[in-house]
This record gives structure tokens, sequence and C-alpha cells, in this order.
């Protein structure tokens, strides 16, 4: 018995042109190498696959049943080596992100729109969740790639620094006492606050900082999206933790105001987060590069 599939693709073309000289044409073979593979197939089976005719050569019962096993075989290599090049030009496939509601609502939303209006037929599956979630999304092959606040810091994973973000304290008219005014911590924490849940990146982001001064900031209402911190405070129902950038339409009409502290909030990085040793797909490959 053979596993060398060279012989079986050229008692595949002999079959299929009936002939040995167009065999070799196509395979750009000479026509004795073509006799000897279809001697060595033969003598691995011990039975004459081929009979000579004046046209050429003609399959024998036995060869005309190994011909219907091997047409199949070449139908799924050529299909198979079609996916391969529509994949690499990105004629097919598939994109799978992880982040969260508000990073694709508010920073990838317009670099989705742009990679499908150009790649139309890759199918885009968008994975929400908190950062912990993504990276488990990550390690599960659950996603290509991730969208997360950094730092990660994760031996199974590679994160390559994409943007920043700058967070901050809003509130609406409500408050409208506190407009230009510089607060301490301690004015801030006189007031309700609210904040998003606890395992967010943006939570542990702000206990952190107050950590570092001395304070812990306990909130009054705890939500599980941007939308509500927006919203709750453009209500009036306290002062909420947000992403400056999250909220500039509100900023610039004026239902929200950013209040002032007397300690300097940090920008946050995000990155884009990969798993280590996984080579990536030509369309996430692109889509990176994208967003750089």
């Amino acid at each position: 018995m053979t596993n060398n599939y060279e012989l079986y693709k050229v008692f595949y073309w002999a079959a299929k042109t009936g002939s040995l000289t167009q065999a070799a044409k196509a395979l750009y073979l000479t026509q004795p190498s073509v006799s000897h593979a279809i001697k060595q197939l033969e003598d691995s089976f011990g039975i004459t696959l081929f009979y000579r005719t004046a046209k050429g050569v003609e399959l024998t019962q036995e060869g005309a049943i190994l011909y219907s096993y091997i047409e199949q075989s070449h139908i799924f290599i050529s299909l198979a080596e079609e996916k391969m090049a529509a994949l690499k030009n990105l004629e097919s496939g598939e994109l799978r992100i992880g982040g969260s509601d508000s990073l694709f609502k508010h920073y990838l939303l317009p670099y989705i729109e742009e990679f499908h209006e150009r790649f139309p037929n890759i199918r885009l599956h968008l994975n929400h969740g908190t950062t912990p979630e993504v990276i488990s999304f990550l390690k599960e092959g659950r996603i290509d790639l991730g969208v997360v606040r950094m730092p990660i810091v994760d031996p199974q994973l590679e994160v390559r620094e994409s943007f920043h973000l700058q967070d901050c304290f809003v509130a609406g008219a409500r408050y409208e006492d506190l407009r230009g005014k510089k607060l301490s911590v301690d004015m801030l924490l006189e007031q309700p606050i609210i904040l998003f849940s606890r395992n967010s990146r943006a939570r542990m982001t702000i206990t952190e900082i107050f950590q570092s001064y001395g304070y812990t900031i306990k909130p009054e209402i705890e939500v599980g999206s941007v939308d509500l911190l927006i919203e709750f405070a453009r209500r009036g129902l306290g002062i909420s933790f947000v992403t400056r950038e999250f909220v500039s339409k509100e900023l610039e009409e004026g239902s929200l105001f950013e209040i002032e502290l007397d300690i300097p909030i940090p920008p946050s990085q995000v990155g884009i987060m990969t798993k280590r040793n996984m080579p990536l797909s030509s369309a996430a490959m692109k889509f990176m590069d994208m967003i750089g």
C-alpha cells in the first residue's frame, strides 16, 4: 500500500485525460515518469489499473473503482485550495472580536463599518463582555482578538498598545452649583457617586487611584453599562465616573459637565489583545492594521 499522494495525482490525470502524454503535460512531467508512477501504484496494489488502447489508456474495472474515490479527493483538495486563496484575499472567512459595549459603540464601530464595507464577505462576530470575560473568550478560542483597557499581564497573551482614553467625573443640571469649582476628593465623596460594576477595568482604575491617596470610594449606585452611567448622571441621580470620549456629545450640548478635581486622573491605555503563539487569520491581521 502507498502513502505517496503524488502517485495518486498522476493516476488521476492519466484517468481523466485518457492519455499518459496529456497527464505528463498537466503535471509538467516526462511521459516515462508518468508511466513509472503508474507502475509503482499498480505494484503497490498488485492489480492492473489501466490497459493501453490505440487512443491512449483506459481504466480497468478495478481502476475505475479507484478513480471514483480519487476523483472525490481531488475535488475536495481543489475546493480546499480555493478556500485558502479566498481566505487569503479576504473573499470569505470570519472575524471574531471581543470588547466592552462602550468600546464597540464609541470607538470600534467606525472601524468595523469600514472593514465591512471593504470586505463584505467576511462574517463578523462581536462578543461583548468585561475585560476578564474578554480574556476568557480569547483563551477559549471564541474570539480572534480583544480590545480592552490595560494593563494586561498574562503570559498567554500578547497586547499591543492602541490608543488612550481619559476618564472623568460628570454631572447633570441638578449639580450646577459644582460647575467650574475644583473639588477635593473629600468634597467629591460627599456626593452620591455612580460607578460601573466591580469587575470592570474602569472601576478598578478609579478604585486604585483613590486608594493611592488614602481614600475608599463607595458608590451609591452601580450600573452595568456606560449608557446607564450617562443617563443616570444626566437625570441628576448622582455623579458618574465615565470616559470623556464617550460623553463628548453630552458635554458639548451641555446636558453634562465635567467635575474638576484637585488630583489628576491619568489617561488609560487601550490595547489589542491576542493569544500568544497563535497565528492570526488574514481578516484579523487586516483589522488590527486598520485600528493601528
